[in-house]
């Protein structure tokens, strides 16, 4: 009997294929007769590497080429890192299966490993994100921040070459390439939240492909999905994208879903905190609520 054959969609960086890995191998534990291939596909998000991705079209620089191939049909599976993932669905497709999470945390790498708090005043601290950069400056006033792109490796590089003092990376990504011997320091969730999603790989494939979404349900881990939910749905709410300064992390304590949202005014001036929980089966619901209560108290400062 001839294996079906299953093609997953992922970009070429050396990050994205190993998780594009961990989605193969995860398929496979439940399907060994299938004929499992990776294709590799070139982002934009890969090739615009010198300015702000909400300069240039936002997250969806990242997936749009991916998800063309699943409408069209090249492939069958997209993975994508979660965090990079618009929160609105693109029509046709389902994103409804999630690996289990790996760590949502904030690392910092530096030059001389000093931490954080030992840098020097006026040091230069690279990072892609404003939230990060809103979120840091809370601790280090004193610190300039300024944009970094490209993978994990060009990153450390551009350390390297002195072009910056220290940077922010997520450690989920640092883990998976096993580069944690670079590792300055390991921020807490409370110390910097994290972006909805992250640390998080999702699979995403077309809507009416039951017999792949009966595949992708056997995988799928319940309790990041249910946490990925609640964050999800705090983005949705703000109408959020990639300039969004918001971090969003849920957690599962007992039999609830606990939720911490931070969102800033676009300035960076003010900051706005709400933290709050659910029963599991209403971790959607937690997330709509949180988003409200943040849109209410920001008054949409977050916006251009």
């Amino acid at each position: 009997m001839k294996s079906k054959k299953i093609i997953i969609g992922s970009r070429g960086s050396k990050l994205a294929l190993i998780y594009a890995e961990k989605a193969k191998a995860e398929i496979m534990k439940f399907s060994k007769d299938l004929d499992v291939k990776i294709k590799k596909i070139t982002t934009k998000g890969d090739i615009i590497q010198d300015v702000r991705l909400s300069d240039t079209g936002g997250k969806g620089l990242f997936c749009n080429l991916i998800e063309e191939d699943l409408t069209n049909k090249k492939i069958d599976i997209a993975v994508h890192a979660l965090k990079d993932l618009p929160s609105n669905e693109t029509e046709g497709l389902i994103t409804n299966c999630f690996l289990k999470r790996n760590d949502p945390r904030e690392i910092l790498i530096s030059k001389n490993n000093l931490d954080f708090h030992k840098i020097k005043a006026g040091s230069v601290i690279g990072t892609s994100s404003y939230r990060r950069e809103f979120q840091l400056k809370r601790i280090r006033k004193d610190l300039k921040y300024r944009l970094i792109r490209g993978n994990v490796d060009t990153r450390i590089k551009k350390l390297k070459k002195n072009l910056f003092d220290a940077i922010i990376l997520s450690y989920a990504g640092i883990k998976s390439l096993n580069l944690e011997d670079n590792i300055t320091q390991i921020f807490s969730t409370s110390e910097i939240i994290p972006s909805a999603g992250q640390g998080v790989i999702a699979l995403q494939c077309r809507k009416d492909d039951r017999a792949i979404i009966n595949l992708l349900e056997k995988i799928n881990h319940k309790k990041t999905h249910c946490c990925v939910q609640a964050e999800r749905n705090v983005l949705k709410v703000l109408e959020g994208d990639c300039e969004t300064p918001v971090g969003v992390l849920a957690k599962i304590k007992s039999d609830k879903a606990v939720l911490e949202a931070e969102l800033f005014s676009l300035d960076g001036q003010k900051r706005f905190y709400v933290k709050s929980s659910k029963k599991l089966n209403l971790a959607k619901d937690l997330g709509k609520e949180v988003g409200i209560l943040l849109k209410k108290r920001s008054k949409n400062s977050y916006k251009k």
